[in-house]
C-alpha cells in the first residue's frame, strides 16, 4: 500500500508550484537538515556534467517528493547513503535486465515494475515529468544522470522503512 496518497502528491505539487524563490530556499534548508543524502544526490549532478539549466528538473522533483513526504504525516527517517546506493544498484539491475529483450517484453516488464511499485503515484508522476522534460530539452549524455537521480529518489522514498509512530 502506498504511503504517499494521490491527494498528498497533488497537494505537494500545488504547494511547490505556488512557492516563490524565498520559500523554495527555506524548503531547501529544511531538506538539507532532514534529508541531506537525497539533497546531496541532486546537488552532485553538475559534477557529473549536468548543466545548471537542467538542474531545475531534479531539484523541483525533489522538492515535490519531499513536500509529499511531509504531507503524508508519516515519520520519515533520514535516507542513508547506503540506502541511496542500494536503490541505485537495484534500479541499474532492473534496467540491465531488460537489455536485449524484445520490445513487447520490455513493455511488459515496465508495466510489471510500475504496477508492483510501493509508491505507484509518485513513480507515475516522476516518470511523466522526466519524459516530458526529455521531449523538451536538447539531448545530452548527462541527461541519464538526471533520470537516474529522479528514479533513485522515488525508489529510496518507496523502500525506506518507516519509524514506528509514537502513540
Amino acid at each position: 500500500m502506498s504511503r504517499i496518497s494521490i491527494d498528498n502528491l497533488v497537494k505537494a505539487i500545488k504547494a511547490v508550484q505556488a512557492m516563490n524563490s524565498q520559500q523554495k530556499e527555506t524548503l531547501a534548508d529544511e531538506l538539507f537538515r532532514t534529508q541531506p543524502t537525497l539533497f546531496g544526490a541532486c546537488l552532485v549532478l553538475p559534477q557529473l556534467g549536468v548543466s545548471l539549466e537542467k538542474m531545475e528538473l531534479p531539484l523541483n522533483l525533489l522538492f515535490i517528493c519531499f513536500q509529499a513526504m511531509k504531507q503524508s504525516g508519516l515519520p520519515w527517517p533520514c535516507i542513508s547513503e547506503d540506502e541511496l546506493e542500494r536503490q541505485a544498484a537495484r534500479y541499474a539491475a532492473t534496467l540491465k535486465f531488460s537489455e536485449g529483450m524484445l520490445p513487447e517484453l520490455v513493455a511488459q516488464a515496465q508495466h510489471q515494475y510500475a504496477t508492483s511499485h510501493p509508491e505507484p503515484e509518485l513513480l507515475a508522476y516522476v516518470s511523466n515529468e522526466t519524459s516530458r522534460w526529455l521531449s523538451q530539452v536538447a539531448p545530452e549524455d548527462s541527461d541519464r544522470f538526471v533520470l537516474m537521480a529522479a528514479m533513485n529518489m522515488v525508489n529510496c522514498i518507496a523502500h525506506v522503512p518507516l519509524k514506528p509512530m509514537k502513540k
